[in-house]
């Protein structure tokens, strides 16, 4: 019997993996195989949800996690081959796709090759859209309106923050008008992964703009300037440069920063590394890990910018803790 398979797919920091997270913690969902694909040279939502070992990741809910190295269809093939050999076991699989992803290639991998139809079959395509920037987001980025217009379920993050949004809604139903509406906060995910109507799915394919990448997971053709970087580091940093590092972003940055997570040794809190996130303005409140995910404790931020120099970061950081510090010695 063929093992189903979704796409969870959602522009930069529109909530994919916190929501996967949500739904692997669910009762039903233990044995669930997570195949994670990052844009940039250097993941951090591997550390944020679970250990890894050299290609699997074994998340604390009991779920693998595999890393794409490679090709998405020699992955799922790998996956396949490591459980009839009885070294791992699972029921589903669910992509999660990088935030600039176009997932028209994944579903022409699963439909089209011989390999993969065999073992697999697509139930739904998932698309996380956030409420506070989706608008903009929509306006500014084709791969957001690619992702929208192919799901077969739209689901809209971070309500608890602007409401629900009846002028996004209107915009993307209009987009998309065979898709289903959820909401994130409190979504049944035996309703989110149900099989969906593939009918609906493929007529959307043909009809949205461009051909996309050769190959599933390919270098696509993103929004021009758009590039990652990472600021990384071995000592810790103050508690207090961090926080003045994050509002001069936001100040100097602001729309221009698409994505900003990371892991942060805090000078004053060793061994509890503070969590980051940020999506173009908006920055949540560090939190703090009781201990580092992995054998690597350095501090890295990972930056999905447009127009902004990779440099600039680091040198703000240091410009301000050398700032910092020097107060610190006057008091």
């Amino acid at each position: 019997m063929s093992t189903p398979v979704s796409i969870v797919t959602g522009f930069l920091g529109s909530g994919k993996t916190t929501l996967i997270g949500r739904v692997l913690r669910t009762p039903g969902f233990g044995r669930t195989a997570v195949i994670v694909n990052e844009f940039g040279e250097i993941g951090l939502d591997h550390d944020l949800i679970a250990k890894s070992d050299e290609t699997l990741l074994a998340l604390t809910t009991g779920c693998l996690c595999c890393a794409v190295r490679g090709d998405l269809v020699e992955t799922l093939l790998d996956l396949r081959l490591r459980r009839e050999s009885g070294e791992i076991e699972f029921d589903r699989v669910l992509i999660e796709t990088s935030g600039l992803a176009d997932p028209a290639p994944i579903l022409h991998a699963l439909m089209t090759d011989p390999g993969l139809t065999e073992s697999y079959r697509i139930d739904s395509v998932v698309t996380v859209v956030d409420a506070v920037h989706g608008a903009t987001t929509l306006d500014r980025h084709t791969e957001a309106r690619r992702q929208a217009a192919l799901a077969d379920r739209l689901v809209l993050s971070k309500t608890d923050l602007t409401g629900d949004p009846a002028d996004l809604r209107d915009r993307l139903a209009a987009m998309n008008p065979g898709a289903d509406f959820l909401l994130a906060s409190g979504v049944d995910p035996d309703a989110l992964f149900s099989p969906a109507d593939a009918a609906p799915r493929a007529l959307r394919m043909t009809q949205v703009p461009d051909q996309p990448p050769a190959s599933p997971f390919a270098k696509g053709r993103h929004t021009a300037g758009i590039e990652t970087f990472v600021l990384q580091r071995d000592t810790p940093v103050p508690a207090l440069a961090l926080t003045l590092l994050l509002q001069a972003l936001t100040e100097h940055c602001g729309g221009r920063l698409l994505r900003v997570k990371g892991l942060v040794e805090i000078a004053e809190m060793p061994g509890r590394p503070a969590v980051i996130h940020g999506v173009q303005h908006v920055f949540s409140a560090p939190e703090f890990l009781p201990t580092w995910p992995s054998d690597d404790g350095t501090t890295r931020i990972v930056f999905i910018a447009q127009g902004v120099p990779p440099h600039f970061p680091a040198r703000l950081l240091a410009a301000i803790e050398a700032e910092v510090r020097d107060e610190m010695e006057t008091v």
